[in-house]
Formats: C-alpha cells, structure tokens, sequence
C-alpha cells in the first residue's frame, strides 16, 4: 500500500474515531447539550417540561447519525487492503459529508479550535482521496 494511501487510511480512522467521541458524547450528554442550546425553563412554569428536555430527542438523533457515518468511514479504511475502486469514492463522499457535518456543527458547539481541526482533518480526506497515487491504487489489479 502506497504511503497516501495508508495515510489517507489512517487520517480516516482518526477522523472516524473523533467523530464516534462526539456523537457518543451527545447522546450521553443529550439533556445538558439541548438545554445549553435552547436555554433553561421558565421559572414561573412550574409543569413543563425544559426546552432541554424537550429537544434531547433531536440531541440524541443527531449523535447517533454522527456515530454511522463514524462507522461508514472506519469500515471503509479497514477494507482498504481489497484495492475495490469504489472504497475511492467512498473515501471521497466521507470527505465532503465530514465537511457538510462540520461546517453544520460549527453553529452548536462552543469550541472553534475543535471544529477548526476537524475542518482541517475532512478538507485533507477529501483532498488525499483525489490523489493520482490513490486513484492508481484503487484502479489497479488484485494481487
């Protein structure tokens, strides 16, 4: 396996594995990550529900379709070795969906040095997947 290419394996698997933190820590954490995202309760309703309560569900949705596509991109670094040329491709829509999340994300998290490197880390996946060396190695014969 050319370095790219194992590069670009291992830059997946970390990017996966930062991603598969994230969404676990989302669905762990739903109640405080909702309310710190919609706000506290009125202190004059005392029957209600929070708005934290309230939106949890959609916390935990968003970190469960966080750790899938986690999931899709460590799988697709582990069959890597099969030389299949659709795992390019698939290695390439990772890249640009780890950049959809990204920039989707950069609204709802407080930390901009967290979103900064994940950007950096997506941009690279996707940039590296576009490489003649991986495009040889994936479009080349079995051995």
């Amino acid at each position: 396996m050319p370095a790219v290419v194992s590069g670009l394996r291992v830059l997946m698997m970390v990017t996966g594995g930062v991603q598969a933190v994230i969404g676990l820590a989302l669905v762990t954490n739903s109640v405080s990550v909702a309310t710190s995202v919609w706000g506290e309760a009125d202190a004059s309703v005392c029957c209600r529900s929070s708005p934290g309560e309230e939106h949890a569900g959609t916390v935990v949705f968003v970190g469960l379709l966080i750790m899938a596509v986690a999931a899709w991109g460590i799988v697709t670094a582990l069959k890597f070795p099969t030389r299949h040329p659709d795992l390019r491709n698939s290695a390439m829509a990772y890249g640009w969906v780890a950049i959809l999340f990204t920039v989707l994300l950069w609204a709802f998290l407080p930390v901009p040095i967290l979103i900064a490197v994940w950007l950096v880390l997506s941009i690279l996946l996707t940039a590296r997947s576009h490489q003649p060396e991986c495009r040889t190695w994936f479009d080349g014969q079995r051995r």
